[in-house]
């Protein structure tokens, strides 16, 4: 670095602490650890427990403070494939912050059918299914569940348990104890090694089109009772924000929020409507500065099918990562192997929404922004588990333990949830691992998502940057005096540069990271006839290093980077378009969960004899659990053939956007 930039990187340094201050809206103690310069904290804001439907009749009796202690680092017990808590889970290294987040339109109906038994509504026919240890009644109980929120074709109706037992007053209780677990967890001394946040699950999805969204509080300031389905209709997630501005935003009591939409890969286009009013505008932008861009249930960020050789709006060949074939919940409808929904078919291309992809969102809000002046989609990355186990952050492939219960306990996992996945992390850069610093860091929206892993990332965007800023010991405090980190937006900027370092996942003690291959920048941009463009480039790395696995036992093969950091010009900026700019980081091959459980069964998708080793491993699974149908099948899926599986992958992680506005432009 110069020394002309090096003094205003040192002085910015020393003012940090005062310019980069988030704003302290409860009491408690300042942390030990405060990072003037931010620090990468990670969490998972999306977590159920046996407070949910789904979670409990699935065999998870673990509730919230469960939930918490998991996520500490402690031991819980979890179902195997018979029901039973046969099993345990652990994490090898603990998050920083976490949410728990169970789904709002069955707190008060759940409780009454598992809680009490002097309810007279415990004895409701439903509510005893639903306590059933028998897989296929607990099934049949799901069904029932999910038609009580309005998540088929008829409108939400509340259980006629509610009619014999007082809902409302077992609602009001499980969300104390939510509350309660939340501030049980919370570490206010100055010690700051766990953060929590009070949330809950919005769940409107009508005919299984997912319209989810994650609603976390900034404080124990809350909501009376969470906002569910039964406030605002079916198809009316601005009646959410609505609601949320009214009773938290406006109620003077220092109450703050946001809600963070999740798997728009399966709500059939319709999670990224266009905004139909200024009303909806607003609170799209107040309330959802992120998006969970994966977690279990797939990822999306973008699509492409490789037997297609196409995308969806899109050229870029490894937006074939954890995709799920079908574009709506039912995709999870697969029980003893066999797929037992018509709604969970696969979807081509043809058919499946643009907007279901959050790149393409992105785009679409350039070309909105051109038009009227405001850009609707300005969201920053997280990503997340969807955990139905209690076991937030068990995001590992080599110690996947599954995130449904029993139905992907053991040998299930692969018969059944075999295009799900572990899910990913929630990353923020914060100051500090407290509640406001966090909550602050995801409304300036300075996170970014993984798949799973936990590499270092940071992103800063410039008119101007020094060639050599990553050689500088001040590189940090220089992207923040000259440019915007991750999140930002650049006004009137006549030329852009991004300044993107990433290290690799140091890994726990027994088993070390995998090595980083390439980092990628994705750009997108609208032009002046409005029509959107993308491009994706290679910065830094190398795609060609060789690295891969050895088929045998998944161990790797090859090297790649342990640290890649880039300062990169676009030679093709345009000071009168409006773009974005994110950071895709591309770890080395690494062997997919299922292909490492699979191996553990004695079945190599790699082999020539694995349909040979697949039909031992079912016999010998039928003696010792009983299991029913083909079981590891599904180890032998050919990729060749697939639209998208492979038994190998590349974790990843993807920075928030940096976002360019022309001069004459306003937002």
């Amino acid at each position: 670095m110069t020394s002309a930039l090096r003094l205003p990187a040192l002085l910015a340094l020393s003012m940090c602490a005062s310019a980069m201050s988030f704003e302290r809206t409860e009491q408690r103690v300042s942390c030990n650890h405060h990072e003037p310069l931010r620090q990468p904290l990670f969490g998972d804001l999306h977590v159920h427990t046996a407070y949910s439907f789904d979670a409990y009749i699935s065999s998870v009796r673990r509730d919230p403070w469960d939930a918490y202690r998991f996520a500490k680092g402690e031991e819980i017990r979890i179902p195997g494939p018979g029901g039973a808590e046969s099993g345990t889970a652990k994490l090898a290294r603990p998050l920083d912050f976490v949410a728990v987040t169970d789904h709002a339109e069955y707190l008060g109906q759940l409780s009454v059918c598992t809680q009490d038994a002097g309810r007279l509504g415990y004895w409701w026919p439903h509510c005893v299914m639903s306590r059933s240890d028998n897989l296929w009644v607990q099934l049949y109980a799901a069904e029932w569940w999910t038609g009580l929120a309005g998540q088929k074709l008829d409108a939400a109706e509340p259980s006629f348990a509610c009619t014999l037992s007082d809902c409302t007053a077992a609602g009001d209780d499980a969300w104390r104890r939510i509350q309660q677990a939340a501030e049980d967890h919370y570490d206010r001394s100055a010690d700051c090694s766990f953060t929590t946040f009070v949330g809950y699950e919005y769940t409107d999805s009508p005919d299984r089109q997912n319209m989810h969204r994650n609603v976390i509080f900034r404080n124990e300031a809350v909501t009376e009772m969470p906002i569910s389905t039964y406030e605002t209709g079916r198809y009316n997630f601005p009646s959410l924000w609505a609601g949320l501005r009214e009773q938290c935003i406006e109620a003077d009591s220092g109450c703050d929020v946001l809600s963070i939409p999740h798997n728009s890969n399966l709500s059939g286009g319709l999670m990224f409507r266009t905004p139909e009013s200024d009303v909806e505008l607003r609170d799209r932008l107040d309330f959802e500065p992120v998006v969970e861009l994966v977690q279990h249930k797939g990822a999306s960020e973008c699509r492409f099918d490789r037997l297609l050789g196409m995308g969806l709006d899109t050229e870029d060949e490894l937006c074939d990562f954890e995709q799920v074939p079908a574009d709506n919940l039912a995709m999870l409808g697969t029980v003893n192997g066999v797929v037992r929904t018509e709604r969970a078919r696969p979807v081509g291309l043809e058919d499946y929404a643009r907007r279901n992809m959050v790149r393409n969102v992105l785009k679409d809000g350039l070309a909105i922004a051109q038009q009227s002046g405001v850009n609707p989609f300005v969201m920053g990355f997280i990503g997340s588990t969807d955990t139905h186990t209690a076991t937030p952050g068990a995001s590992e492939e080599y110690d996947y333990s599954g995130h449904l219960g029993r139905r992907d306990a053991g040998y299930r996992n692969v018969q059944d949830h075999f295009f799900s996945n572990p899910g990913g992390l929630a990353v923020v850069w914060a100051e500090e691992n407290s509640r406001d610093a966090i909550f602050a860091a995801m409304k300036r929206r300075e996170t970014y998502a993984t798949s799973g892993t936990r590499p270092t990332v940071r992103l800063f965007a410039a008119s101007e940057l020094p060639d050599d800023l990553c050689e500088s010991s001040d590189a940090v405090a220089t992207g923040y005096e000259l440019g915007v980190p991750m999140g930002g937006e650049l006004h009137g900027e006549q030329s852009l540069n991004l300044f993107v370092s990433a290290q690799k996942d140091p890994g726990a003690a027994d088993r070390p990271g995998v090595d980083l291959q390439r980092i990628q920048i994705v750009k997108g941009w609208v032009d002046s006839d409005g029509a959107v463009h993308e491009t994706v480039l290679d910065v830094s790395g190398d795609d060609g290093n060789g690295a891969g696995v050895d088929p045998a036992d998944c161990s790797p093969v090859g090297r790649g980077a342990a640290n890649l950091c880039t300062v990169w010009k676009d030679p093709d900026f345009d000071p009168k378009t409006r773009s974005f700019y994110y950071a895709r980081v591309i770890e080395n091959p690494s062997c997919r969960w299922s292909t490492l459980q699979c191996q553990a069964a004695g079945v190599n998708p790699f082999s020539d004899q694995c349909a040979e080793q697949a039909e031992q491993a079912n016999a010998a699974i039928r003696a010792e659990m009983d299991a029913e149908g083909d079981v590891y099948g599904k180890c032998c899926i050919d990729p060749g053939t697939q639209s998208f599986y492979s038994p190998v992958v590349q974790e990843r992680a993807w920075t928030s956007p940096v976002w360019t506005v022309p001069a004459a432009s306003t937002r």
